[in-house]
C-alpha cells in the first residue's frame, strides 16, 4: 500500500469563522477542493497521461464528515490518498488534521469521473492511468 500524501496546508483565519465561532463549512469545502487539485500533482506521470489520452476528471460526488470544530488560528494539514479505482471513476479520501495536536477534524471522500475532453462525456479510465494509480492506493486504516 502507498502512503498518504500531504496535499494542502492552511491556517483558519477569523473571517473563516461563523456566528458561533468555528470555521464555517464553506471553508472546509474550499480546502478540500484545493487539496483535490494537488493530489494529481503528487502522482508522477498522471497529468501527462491524461493529456495524452484526451481526458480529465470531474467531481461527481463528495461526502464530508465533520468530526470536531476548528477555530481561528488553528493550523491545518490535509493528507489525501486514492482509495478505490472503478471503470470510469475513482475515489480519493482526504483527512483534515490539526497540525499542532494531530486531531482529526474532518474527512472527505471524493468520487471523480474520467471525462473525454472532446466528446464532453464520461469515459473509461485509460489503462495507462489505472496502472499509475494502482501503485498509489492507500488503506483507509493506514495513517
Amino acid at each position: 500500500m502507498a502512503k498518504w500524501m500531504e496535499t494542502h496546508r492552511s491556517v483558519v483565519h477569523p473571517w473563516y469563522c461563523d456566528h458561533i465561532g468555528h470555521m464555517n463549512v464553506r471553508f472546509y469545502g474550499h480546502f478540500f477542493d484545493d487539496a483535490g487539485f494537488h493530489i494529481w500533482n503528487m502522482v508522477d506521470g498522471a497529468h501527462a497521461a491524461m493529456k495524452e489520452n484526451g481526458v480529465g476528471v470531474v467531481v461527481a460526488k463528495t461526502t464530508n464528515d465533520f468530526l470536531c470544530e476548528s477555530n481561528a488560528g488553528e493550523l491545518l494539514i490535509i493528507n489525501s490518498g486514492f482509495t478505490r479505482l472503478g471503470n470510469k471513476s475513482l475515489t480519493y479520501t482526504q483527512r483534515m488534521i490539526n497540525a499542532e495536536n494531530g486531531a482529526l477534524i474532518a474527512t472527505q471522500d471524493a468520487v471523480e469521473v474520467f471525462f473525454d475532453l472532446k466528446a464532453r462525456k464520461s469515459t473509461d479510465m485509460p489503462n495507462e492511468i489505472r496502472e499509475i494509480l494502482k501503485e498509489k492506493l492507500v488503506s483507509v486504516d493506514n495513517t
